[in-house]
C-alpha cells in the first residue's frame, strides 16, 4: 500500500486549517496550474489515453482534454462572482435586517474517479473542490493505469501538494481512504461500489455526491429526419469510448412498423462512419480490459440474444474490440435488458405506439439520461413531464454533458447530486444563512409577559392584513 494513505485525511486537515485554501489568491494559482498542465501536456493525457482505452485523438482531445480546459477556464472567469455573498430579501418578521447566503467549503475532500473518461472525470470534481475553497484527495481509477500515473505525475509537479494529493492503487488504497473522515466525497462509478461508498461515508455522516450510471433509453419516433436520429445515436453511442459511456444509448424503443428503417439506418450511417470492417477502425475505442470484453461477449452470447443480433456481432478479444452491434427484440428476462452494457452493443425493442414507451421506461429504475426522437409536441411535453432522470435530451444524445449551465447528475438508481460549471462549485460548498440585525427596532411584542394583544398583534403581522394589523397595534 502506497505510504501515508492512512493519514492523508489528516494530513490535509492540517493545510486547511491554516486557512490557505480559503484564500481567493490561492484557488486561482491552482487553478491556473491545472490550466497549465492541460495546455502543456496535452500530447502526454492523449497517449495515456490511448494506452488504456485505444481513445482516438479526436476523442481524447473534445471529450477529456477540451472539457477541463473549459471548466477551468469557466471557474477563473466566475470565481470571484461565484464566491461572493448572495443578498436575500427579509421579511417583517426580522425588521430592520439584511440577509445574505454565504459559500464556505467544506474542508478536506475525497474524490474517487472511474476509467472511462478518467482524465475530465478526475479533473472537473477537482476545479469544483479547489474553487470552493476545499482540500481535496484524487484517487483515480486503477483500471485506467497510465492515465492514473500520469495524474499523479503531473498534479504532484505543479499543485500545492500540502492541499491537493493523488492517491494511486486499487481496493485496499480505497478501503483505507474511505475509513478515514471527509468533509464530502465524490464518486464517480457504479451503483455496487456507490453503495459501498455511501455506508462508509454513513459513519461519519459524510455528504456524497454519487455519479452513476443505468439503463439510458433513447424512444425513436417515426415523424423524424431518420439520417439526422440515426448519425446522432451513433455518435452518442460508439463515438464516446464505444458506448463506455455513463449517459450513453442503453436500448431503443421504436415502433415494430419503424424498426426496419430505423435498422437500415444504422447500418448505413455505421458503415459510413467506420467501414465495412469496424474491427479494423481506428475511429473505435477498445474495450477496457478483458474482464469487461467477456462481460460483454456473455451480454451478446446470451441465448436469449443471440440469434436476435441483425448487425454487428464479431469481436477480436487479442484486440479487446467488439464490432457495433443490433439486436431486435431481446427477451425481457435476458441479461442484455437487465444490466448496464457499457460497451458497444444496442438492443431495440419495439412497441405498437411509440406513447407506450413512457410506461416502459417508468418500470424501470431512473436512468442517468433520457433521449427522444420526436417533432410530437404533445410526445415532448409527457416525455418530459412523466420520464424521470437525471438528464434528458431532446432530438439528440449525450450534448446536455456539453453545457455548463446545466446541471449533470442522476436521481435514484442512477445517482445524487450534481456538478459542471457553478454546479460543481456548488456541489463542493455549504450555503451559509447569515442574518444581520442593528439595535434599532427591538419591539416588545417578542417578549415576555405573553398578552393577548401581542398574541393578536402576530397573528395580524402573519395575515398580512394591513387593516387587522392597525387594529392590533392600536387595540381597535
Amino acid at each position: 500500500m502506497a505510504a501515508g494513505v492512512e493519514t492523508v485525511a489528516e494530513e490535509l486537515r492540517a493545510a486547511y486549517g491554516g486557512g490557505k485554501t480559503r484564500d481567493l489568491e490561492w484557488r486561482v494559482s491552482q487553478l491556473k496550474a491545472l490550466l497549465k498542465i492541460i495546455n502543456l501536456h496535452e500530447n502526454e493525457i492523449v497517449e495515456a489515453l490511448r494506452s488504456d482505452l485505444n481513445k482516438p485523438e479526436y476523442e481524447a482531445f473534445v471529450h477529456e482534454i477540451a472539457g477541463a480546459s473549459s471548466a477551468c477556464k469557466l471557474a477563473l472567469k466566475e470565481l470571484r462572482r461565484w464566491t461572493m455573498p448572495e443578498k436575500v430579501k427579509t421579511t417583517m418578521t426580522t425588521y430592520p435586517s439584511s440577509a445574505h447566503i454565504v459559500s464556505e467549503p467544506l474542508g478536506v475532500v475525497l474524490v474517487i474517479s472511474t476509467w472511462n473518461y478518467p482524465f475530465i472525470l478526475s479533473i472537473e470534481p477537482i476545479i469544483g473542490a479547489i474553487s470552493a475553497g476545499n482540500a481535496v484527495v484524487l484517487k483515480p481509477s486503477e483500471v485506467s493505469p497510465a492515465t492514473s500515473a500520469v495524474l499523479s505525475k503531473l498534479l504532484g509537479e505543479y499543485m500545492d501538494t500540502s492541499a491537493v494529493r493523488v492517491v494511486e492503487g486499487s481496493v485496499p488504497e480505497t478501503t483505507v481512504l474511505l475509513e478515514q473522515k471527509w468533509d464530502k466525497i465524490f464518486y464517480t462509478g457504479n451503483s455496487k461500489v456507490g453503495r459501498i461508498v455511501l455506508a462508509a461515508a454513513a459513519k461519519h455522516l459524510t455528504p456524497v455526491v454519487l455519479e452513476l450510471g443505468g439503463k439510458s433509453p433513447v424512444v425513436v419516433d417515426s415523424n423524424i429526419d431518420l439520417k439526422v436520429a440515426a448519425r446522432r445515436i451513433i455518435s452518442g453511442k460508439w463515438g464516446c469510448n464505444n458506448g463506455q459511456t455513463c449517459v450513453s444509448p442503453d436500448y431503443v424503443i421504436t415502433t415494430k412498423e419503424y424498426a426496419s428503417k430505423l435498422v437500415d439506418a444504422f447500418a448505413c450511417e455505421m458503415e459510413n462512419f467506420y467501414g465495412k470492417d469496424p474491427l479494423q477502425s481506428n475511429d473505435l475505442s477498445s474495450v477496457v480490459n478483458s474482464r469487461h470484453f467477456d462481460r460483454l461477449i456473455n451480454l451478446l452470447d446470451d441465448e436469449k440474444v443471440s440469434g436476435k443480433i441483425v448487425l454487428g456481432g464479431q469481436r477480436d478479444k487479442t484486440k479487446l474490440k467488439i464490432a457495433p452491434s443490433i439486436i431486435l427484440n431481446p427477451s425481457e428476462d435476458s441479461l442484455i435488458m437487465n444490466e448496464e452494457i457499457f460497451g458497444p452493443l444496442l438492443p431495440i425493442i419495439t412497441v405498437d405506439k411509440i406513447e407506450d414507451c413512457i410506461g416502459i421506461i417508468t418500470s424501470k429504475e431512473k436512468p442517468l439520461a433520457a433521449y427522444l426522437f420526436s417533432n410530437n409536441e404533445k410526445l415532448k411535453n409527457d416525455f418530459i413531464s412523466n420520464v424521470s432522470s437525471g438528464g434528458m435530451v431532446i432530438n439528440d444524445t449525450t450534448l446536455h454533458l456539453a453545457e455548463a449551465s446545466l446541471p449533470f447528475g442522476g436521481v435514484g438508481e442512477s445517482g445524487m447530486g450534481s456538478y459542471h460549471g457553478k454546479f460543481s462549485f456548488d456541489a463542493f460548498s455549504h450555503k451559509k444563512a447569515v442574518l444581520k440585525r442593528g439595535f434599532n427596532g427591538d419591539v416588545s411584542v417578542r417578549y415576555p409577559p405573553y398578552t393577548n394583544g401581542k398574541l393578536n398583534f402576530v397573528k395580524a403581522m402573519l395575515s398580512g392584513n394591513i387593516l387587522r394589523i392597525i387594529r392590533a397595534l392600536f387595540g381597535w
